[in-house]
């Protein structure tokens, strides 16, 4: 009980040395988009767990449930889902303060549906960091699979929000990370306070597997140029009244300058703290070393080699084990050891001091309290070490249009339209999306595919327009085929609209239903007549001997209809028949009458004829006998 009592108080010295100095609340902007009573940018504190959108921005529409207001059970058993329908927007859950950790109130939001958590504050105060709980028998393996942001919001918002919901208006708020980090050059800064204790928990579980998953982005960035990487390791001073005690003695080295905590928690078994606060030196000096070599990146491969082959669990955390790997790394051993210098002497550590001196807060950065802490561009991260989170945070930080381009490659960026379509307008059958995603984040923007504009909100309707549209996905409209038939609800003669055809109604976007026009009585109506329906038509057949005309609605006899074809066929025929003989006659007629007077009129030149006997005689001319 004395042992741990003694622990307890070192710790109090900890938290009360902290205290001397600031905590920054690291915050990003909250914007109210409606209504229009709570238009406004506010600020929210970014929680220290799940996966902030560093750069980038969410929109969405809160809800505040009517059931687990303080989000501390889960919301299934409670029958309540938050999950944005397809084509609207993400539900950020409003959650009351208290009773619960705030990782578990996150936990039970992301497993309900909901795309963001805001806790609403239970007092007026300033706006504190939600942390993850300290007390390490409480933590659950949930934490490390958090992965949606939260933020904490003052009571005066809170409670507006909730007496605009109670008045039944929709209130859409956009949470922007954009301006969360500095980014003011080509070139990015950033810090990890880290610690090489390898048994402390699931913070250490977490702090190991990020450096080896974030080892090769960050090499990459840091060999380019592009980042400069400084590790840093956190320790304190054991008060001078304590200097002699076990717990100091066993926790600290260079006298009570340097102090970690012991890895068990427990003096008389296993390593101690002082232990730690070596290899945590180690690291430092290996990385000066290196560093002034020119090759700063070698730290990475350090650090998951060293936990891979020398971890606590299998004894192995000592200077020998440590000193192999060095050499494996082609790193002179003895410039390492000169950089640790004596642990046991009375004398301070320049590079220790230097960490204990880095670690109290500089400009607009508070104090670094947290274990482990991502601090880029003098301004600290929030939100669990995830590759893809702290990359987004990373290049978020570089002067916008400078970011490198492996910020914009699968491997680097977090592409936010992959989840839930970024909650923006998708036709997935013709995989087409209005959600284009951008380093500093999604928007929702009707796409032009194949020369094809889409015209919309971006997030609930894109419509595509223009004369093409029917060639592409038939315009958004309905589209079957049947019993060998297509029909289109797409008309080309129209910029926009679907429009179901004939024979079809519906909304002409997800549906078309074929008409029964016999139901309806619209068609086929004659008395003789038989309706039979078909998919977007009907067939309408006549009984008995009759034929059925469609544009008449009524039937006809087939004979008639024959009879009556081949005797106007025949009183053609005669008729024409009749009309040329009758002129054929007419024409000979003619003829011969026009024969006959001409040869009468040669005739009567040569001799006289007897119907001229008479006219001849009474003209004899005077010089005859």
């Amino acid at each position: 009980m004395r042992e741990k009592l003694g622990f307890l108080v070192c710790v109090w010295f900890i938290v009360c040395g902290s205290c001397l100095g600031k905590f920054v609340v690291e915050k990003n902007s909250l914007r109210v988009t409606s209504p229009d009573s709570l238009k406004d940018v506010y600020e929210c504190a970014i929680g220290n767990f799940g996966v902030p959108k560093y750069g980038g921005t969410l929109v969405g529409q809160v809800i505040f449930p009517k059931a687990n207001q303080k989000a501390c059970q889960s919301f299934v058993d409670f029958d309540l889902s938050f999950k944005s329908k397809p084509g609207g927007l993400p539900i950020f859950l409003l959650a009351d303060r208290g009773d619960c950790y705030f990782t578990l109130k996150a936990w039970n939001a992301q497993n309900g549906g909901a795309a963001a958590l805001l806790v609403l504050d239970d007092r007026v105060e300033p706006l504190i960091t939600m942390d993850t709980p300290e007390d390490e028998n409480k933590q659950a393996d949930y934490l490390q699979n958090i992965t949606i942001p939260s933020a904490l919001i003052t009571k005066t918002l809170g409670d507006n929000i909730k007496k605009a919901l109670s008045s039944g208006e929709m209130v859409k708020i956009s949470l922007d990370w954009r301006e969360a980090l500095p980014h003011p050059d080509e070139r990015v800064e950033y810090e990890f306070w880290t610690n090489s204790n390898d048994e402390c928990g699931p913070k250490c579980d977490s702090q190991i597997e990020f450096v080896k998953s974030f080892k090769g982005a960050a090499q990459i960035l840091e060999k380019n140029g592009y980042t400069q990487f400084t590790p840093h390791y956190i320790t304190w001073y054991c008060p001078e009244a304590f200097l002699l005690s076990k717990q100091c003695q066993s926790q600290c080295i260079n006298h009570g300058r340097y102090c970690a905590p012991d890895p068990e928690q427990d003096f008389t078994t296993g390593y101690d703290g002082k232990d730690v606060v070596v290899q945590n030196l180690r690291e430092a000096c290996f990385f000066k070393v290196t560093n002034d070599t020119g090759k700063p990146w070698l730290w990475w491969d350090y650090v998951t080699d060293f936990e891979i082959r020398c971890p606590m669990k299998d004894k192995k955390y000592n200077d020998d084990c440590a000193n192999e790997v060095i050499k494996s790394l082609g790193v002179d051993v003895n410039e390492i050891q000169k950089c640790i210098g004596d642990p046991t002497a009375d004398v301070e550590n320049p590079i220790l001091k230097a960490e204990q001196e880095a670690q109290i807060g500089q400009g607009t950065r508070g104090d670094v309290t947290i274990l482990p802490t991502l601090v880029i561009n003098n301004r600290q991260y929030r939100g669990k070490l995830d590759k893809s989170a702290v990359l987004k945070a990373i290049c978020s930080g570089f002067l916008e249009t400078t970011e490198p381009a492996i910020c914009l490659s699968a491997d680097m960026e977090t592409n936010e339209c992959l989840e839930n379509n970024g909650g923006c307008w998708q036709d997935k059958a013709a995989n087409i999306t209005a959600c284009r995603d951008t380093f500093r984040g999604r928007v929702c923007e009707c796409p032009i595919v194949q020369g094809v504009q889409f015209n919309g909100d971006g997030y609930t309707q894109c419509e595509a327009s223009g004369a093409l549209r029917c060639g592409l996905n038939n315009g958004g409209c309905w589209r079957g085929t049947q019993e060998g038939k297509t029909y289109s609800a797409c008309i080309d003669d129209q910029s926009t609209g679907c429009k179901c055809p004939l024979g079809f109604k519906g909304d002409g976007v997800n549906t078309c239903d074929d008409i029964n026009e016999c139901e309806e009585k619209s068609a086929c109506q004659c008395p003789q007549c038989k309706c039979k329906n078909t998919w977007g038509s009907y067939r309408c057949n006549c009984s008995g001997n009759l034929l059925y005309m469609r544009e008449h609605d009524t039937c006809i006899s087939k004979d008639f209809k024959s009879e009556l074809s081949w005797r106007s066929i025949w009183v053609i025929i005669l008729g024409l028949a009749a009309v040329g003989v009758g002129g054929y006659a007419v024409y000979k007629y003619r003829i011969r009458r026009y024969m006959d007077s001409e040869i009468r009129a040669i005739m009567a030149q040569y001799m006289p004829l007897d119907s001229n006997q008479g006219e001849f005689s009474n003209h004899v001319p005077h010089g005859g006998v």
